[in-house]
């Protein structure tokens, strides 16, 4: 008896159905991610809990009870029973978290005898705004003239900074860095340590794996070093050993000191970070180059080091964002940055209150936060974009 082979075929599509109930929106999610399990409903019960007993004093504290800065707010009413955080103290000292001890006003006599002044904090908001306007071009993928972008930004405009800041041309007063202090230095130390560690630290890396036993040693040896002394240690040894091996007479900038401490300390972590790029690359790229006839330095500029830093965009930023927090390090050796221009601030009686500190510190964490998570963001954008593997 012949077996019959009998198919369906079907003609016409069928039409979509619903999701099934819970599978989607806010509750699908919250039992996909919340309720899943036992395990997890009773971790959310509790973070739940742990939750509405934490969140309701720390609102009240910043917001609520908070004292806000406007027209008849003083001092007493950041004293009183029950008040919080007082924002009215940060609104009086904004300029000194900022600037620092940088000069508000340069005065001088006039022909006619008459004492004459002009305000000096636009220099530094002149060094915000270029800076700004350079860098987000810089950092946008998508646009071009990137060459000039950079030549610009890394060429021209340090030099527009530092006569900017530093004044004595063009009838600019002339303002030692002493007197710098604030949210100005601290970007100022951290996007010099940035600017330099990278490319300094991707020189280590290729030096640690060079075949030449000199320039190989001299990386592993200065890498090795620098990972070994604590950042404080750099910074101590450059304000204060340094200038007692220097000529009678000579002296070097305290703040240049700190910038070159900060940069060779963030370049040797940099280089390992590299280094590991480097190598999690299999060797088959290298062979690929080389078959096209690439010399040492193309397979690297244009094959090797491409794929390299893409892969290790994690730790490159992240090595930034220790930088920039270190920055508050150097508040020790004398060196006004944000978190010494908070310290001094508390000390100002003019505002003394039981939660003075307390604000100042949090807006100076609230500063840092800002442009850490800033970086964080730009980083996975980055990864996404060069992103070329395959999800399932």
């Amino acid at each position: 008896m012949a077996k019959n082979n009998l198919a369906y075929v079907r003609t016409e599509i069928v039409p979509e159905s619903p999701a099934p109930n819970l599978s989607k929106g806010i509750l699908g999610w919250m039992k996909n991610n919340l309720f899943s399990s036992i395990s997890n409903t009773i971790m959310t019960i509790l973070g739940a809990l742990f939750l509405m007993w934490v969140l309701p004093p720390i609102y009240g504290f910043l917001f609520g009870n908070a004292v806000w800065p406007g027209e008849g707010v003083t001092v007493e009413d950041c004293r009183a029973k029950g008040a919080g955080a007082c924002w009215a103290y940060i609104d009086d000292r904004m300029t000194f978290f900022i600037y620092g001890f940088f000069p508000k006003d340069a005065y001088w006599v006039t022909q006619e005898g008459f004492i004459a002044s002009i305000m000096q904090y636009w220099r530094v908001n002149a060094v915000f705004a270029v800076g700004t306007l350079l860098i987000v071009p810089l950092m946008w993928p998508d646009l071009k003239y990137k060459l000039l972008n950079s030549i610009l930004f890394f060429v021209v405009y340090p030099v527009f900074v530092f006569y900017m800041l530093t004044g004595g041309v063009f009838g600019l007063e002339e303002v030692p860095t002493v007197k710098w202090g604030g949210l100005t230095v601290t970007l100022i130390i951290g996007l010099v340590g940035i600017v330099v560690s990278l490319p300094l630290g991707i020189i280590l890396a290729l030096g640690r794996q060079s075949k030449m036993p000199i320039i190989k040693s001299f990386c592993i040896m200065f890498i090795e070093v620098w990972r070994a002394v604590p950042l404080i240690t750099v910074l101590f040894m450059a304000s204060v050993m340094l200038p007692l091996f220097m000529p009678v007479g000579m002296t070097i900038d305290k703040l240049l000191r700190a910038l070159v401490g900060v940069s060779l300390f963030s370049a040797a972590y940099m280089a390992e970070v590299v280094r590991g790029g480097l190598q999690a690359l299999p060797k088959g790229q290298s062979e690929a180059a080389a078959s096209l006839g690439l010399n040492y330095w193309k397979s690297m500029g244009f094959i090797i080091l491409p794929q390299a830093l893409k892969h290790v965009i994690p730790g490159i930023v992240n090595s930034f964002i220790a930088l920039f927090k270190d920055t508050s390090l150097v508040a020790i050796v004398g060196i006004f940055d944000l978190l010494r221009a908070t310290q001094i601030a508390n000390l100002n009686l003019d505002w003394a209150s039981k939660n003075q500190a307390i604000s100042g510190y949090i807006f100076a964490a609230a500063i840092f936060w800002l442009f850490c998570f800033g970086m964080s963001r730009y980083s996975i954008m980055m990864e996404r974009r060069l992103d070329t593997g395959h999800k399932n």
